[in-house]
């Protein structure tokens, strides 16, 4: 019979947990067992009575549920443990982890976890096509991000969001400008419209003004091509002449704008520069930046990773794990997706893992003794050659 561990997480900070019950239920009825350490879950909101009455036991004794697991689930697998970014849990040869892995932040660890023959699957790999969706935990937290950084960003500057009409007269609406409209930056876009801010959005690609307009937000257009996006839906790297263009066309706006999401990323690699000390400059004293790019070096020339700092009057905010603070829903949504994950390999109550299938093949990272995703294999093979 297959078991599943659901691990507590290690990550300082860390709220989420990689199970919640209503998963429990639909595993459990797989015929599969379910193991979660004592304490994963509660500081999301969710009992140990819970997952009883789901269908799981509660374990306390650690080695116990490493040594009865065949499947081990945890949102962020690896973290700091003496000074050095490893994999926290010593899991025996053979099994099977799925989580958050981090592949391109941290590349050592993913060849230490193929050298100990542990079968992992990183969920910010999960392929962008349909049949998929239900998997895709990366646009799940996106979402939460993108909703969460406006909060943040209402709770900080000194100006109301809405339009108000009062006794000492009319209050006009914030200005908002959402730079990136992938899945955080629409987010972010429909909960800046919610609480009555007058919104701008810019996105290298096109292809998203119907979204961005579909939502009440003005969409700030940029001369480009199709280019601007991978065949996978994630924004390309462009050129430098492209990007000093793209400072021209943000600078316009900013020196109007009272608070500016920043989300643009591109996977596997740093955040794009897109708002310079220059530019920061020239905004008003007590507006505001929420830097959602920070952990990938971020948008703004001025963002400190996990740091809120001020600068030239300007509050900028650089969150590194905004779904963390919405750790109930987004236990909800991560859960879900890998019970999708999970059900979609499950035959008669055993893992399948068949290589040949799209879902599997983009999301597994480390199988039998080797690194199988190709973006991680270059990485590696080109820090050989520099070393």
């Amino acid at each position: 019979m297959l078991t599943i561990s659901v691990l507590k997480e290690s990550v300082d900070g860390e709220k989420r947990v990689a199970l919640v019950p209503e998963s429990v239920k639909r595993l459990a009825k797989q015929g599969i067992s379910i193991l979660v350490q004592e304490g994963a879950g509660v500081e999301a909101g969710f009992r140990p009575s819970d997952y009883e009455a789901a269908g799981a036991a509660i374990v306390s004794n650690y080695d116990e549920l490493l040594n009865d697991g065949n499947v081990f689930l945890k949102v962020q697998v690896v973290c700091l443990q003496d000074g050095m970014l490893d994999l926290v849990d010593p899991l025996k040869k053979g099994s099977i982890i799925i989580g958050f892995m981090s592949p391109f932040k941290y590349i050592q660890n993913i060849q230490s976890l193929a050298d100990r023959e542990i079968t992992t699957f990183s969920m910010e790999l999960v392929p962008r096509i349909s049949r998929a969706q239900r998997m895709d935990a990366l646009s799940a937290m996106s979402s939460a991000a993108g909703y969460k950084a406006v909060l943040l960003a209402g709770s900080t500057l000194n100006k109301f969001f809405p339009l108000m009409m009062t006794a000492a007269g009319t209050i006009s609406p914030a200005n908002v400008l959402v730079i990136g409209a992938g899945v955080a930056g629409l987010q972010a876009i429909a909960t800046a419209k919610r609480l009555g801010a007058r919104v701008k959005a810019f996105d290298t690609r096109p292809i998203v003004k119907e979204q961005v307009e579909s939502l009440g937000a003005e969409f700030i257009s940029l001369e480009t091509s199709d280019e601007a996006q991978t065949s996978s839906g994630y924004a390309e790297e462009m050129s430098e002449d492209f990007y000093q263009h793209e400072h021209a066309i943000i600078g316009e706006h900013l020196s109007t704008t009272d608070a500016v999401i920043t989300t643009a990323q591109i996977f596997g690699k740093r955040a794009p520069l897109l708002i310079t000390e220059e530019m920061v400059q020239s905004m008003r004293f007590g507006s505001v930046i929420v830097d959602l790019a920070a952990e990938q070096g971020g948008n703004c020339e001025l963002t400190v990773p996990g740091k809120n700092v001020e600068r030239h009057g300007v509050n900028i905010l650089s969150p590194l794990d905004l779904p963390s603070s919405l750790s109930y829903h987004t236990s909800e949504m991560f859960s879900r997706n890998v019970t999708a994950l999970l059900i979609e390999m499950l035959d008669a109550g055993e893992l399948n893992i068949d290589l040949d299938d799209e879902v599997v093949s983009g999301t597994i990272l480390t199988h039998e003794g080797k690194v199988l995703n190709q973006h991680v294999i270059d990485l590696l093979d080109r820090e050989k050659e520099e070393n």
